[in-house]
């Protein structure tokens, strides 16, 4: 089993940055890939980025490209979430997620609850 919990999410203007956490404990070996997802209220879930926990290379939706970066802390077992230049659009809850392949929401098995991010216009 591998636990997430993620932390950071909050209100924020448009063009201002957020950092989000994700700790990630237990079975580490089950990681495989960690990724950031999204959903909106009345919208379908969306990928948001990911990072392999092996090779550290990294996916993102075109919608976040250059302006937000995932990265990883081995030290802490933590994948941030870095996003500047945020829009109103991208309000939502913000999941992180591991076990899965690049983008793809539906192979990842392991789920945190997710924390609020709300971008004001």
């Amino acid at each position: 089993q591998v636990q997430l919990v993620e932390s950071g999410g909050g209100l924020v203007q448009a063009g201002g940055s957020l950092r989000l956490s994700c700790a990630v404990s237990g079975r580490t070996s089950s990681t495989n890939n960690v990724g950031w997802f999204r959903q909106a209220p009345g919208k379908e879930r969306e990928s948001v980025a990911a990072v392999s926990w092996s090779t550290r290379s990294t996916a993102y939706a075109d919608s976040v490209k250059g302006r937000f970066t995932i990265s990883r802390d081995d030290a802490k077992n933590t994948v941030y979430l870095q996003m500047n230049s945020l829009k109103p659009e991208d309000t939502a809850v913000y999941y992180c997620a591991a076990g899965g392949y690049g983008l793809r929401a539906q192979t990842y098995a392991y789920w945190g609850r997710g924390t609020q991010v709300t971008v004001s216009s």
